[in-house]
């Protein structure tokens, strides 16, 4: 037992030591450029906070099914280099995704209730929501000392979302064309936060990146329903967006 206890510890030392070696840099001016450009691709899994009015005449209780398939992004990258650690960057690009809200009657032992328009003729007990948004964030990036072909770093920042899929409104309903029961607004401005790593290729920089984005808005349009259908909407209060991203950068 003594004996494997020595031969571990001298194998992970011996690995530490190796990681401290000093290696050859790829790309060793790239992180001196002024300005760089690159792209993005992703997944997303989007999400609701919702705040429900108990108060509501025919209360129902809406919640949203937890993270769905992944949708899918694509940005361009523009990064303009601040100081040796900060970094501005600006990555406009369109995000896919949806969510799906599900009801249930509290009087009636939490059943799911049958929704008159689902929205999904798989599963007419969920309403799903599509997006397709516009994105514009626009994020400050501090980066660690780089160690050989490494430099992890922390991302924070704002973006403004433009849903292109959300649906205008006459009089007091969604368009004719919407079969949801609640209607979405437009556009949305969330606060980002995330952390990669930069890793030097030889012929370009590769990142790998998580990232959380919380949307400030109160999301759902209060006075969009059909007198039939009022409370699934007036059973909510609130509705705020969340996103997680996995993303991939190639600069």
């Amino acid at each position: 037992m003594q004996r494997s206890t020595i031969i571990l510890f001298l194998f992970l030392l011996s690995a530490g030591l190796h990681a401290q070696v000093e290696r050859p840099r790829n790309l060793p001016a790239f992180d001196y450029k002024t300005l760089h450009w690159g792209f993005t691709v992703g997944l997303n899994s989007m999400d609701f906070a919702v705040n429900r009015n108990l108060a509501a005449p025919g209360y129902v209780h809406a919640d949203v099914i937890g993270f769905q398939p992944a949708g899918f992004q694509v940005n361009v990258v523009s990064d303009l280099r601040l100081s040796d650690f900060w970094n501005l960057r600006f990555l406009p690009g369109l995000n896919l995704g949806s969510r799906q809200f599900i009801y249930f009657d509290p009087d009636d032992t939490w059943k799911r209730v049958l929704l008159p328009s689902p929205g999904d003729d798989t599963n007419p007990y969920a309403m799903t929501v599509q997006s397709s948004f516009l994105d514009f964030p626009l994020l400050l990036k501090y980066r660690s000392v780089r160690v050989n072909n490494y430099r992890p770093y922390v991302i924070g920042g704002i973006s403004y979302r433009l849903d292109m899929s959300a649906r205008g409104v006459r009089g007091s309903f969604a368009s004719n064309d919407s079969d949801n029961l609640i209607l979405l607004k437009k556009s949305d401005l969330y606060l980002e936060v995330g952390f990669g790593i930069d890793q030097y290729l030889k012929y370009f920089k590769y990142s790998t990146e998580l990232k959380l984005a919380m949307g400030l808005r109160n999301m759902i349009v209060e006075d969009a329903f059909k007198d039939s259908d009022r409370q699934y909407v007036e059973s909510i209060s609130g509705l705020r967006s969340f996103l997680v991203m996995l993303n991939f950068h190639f600069e």
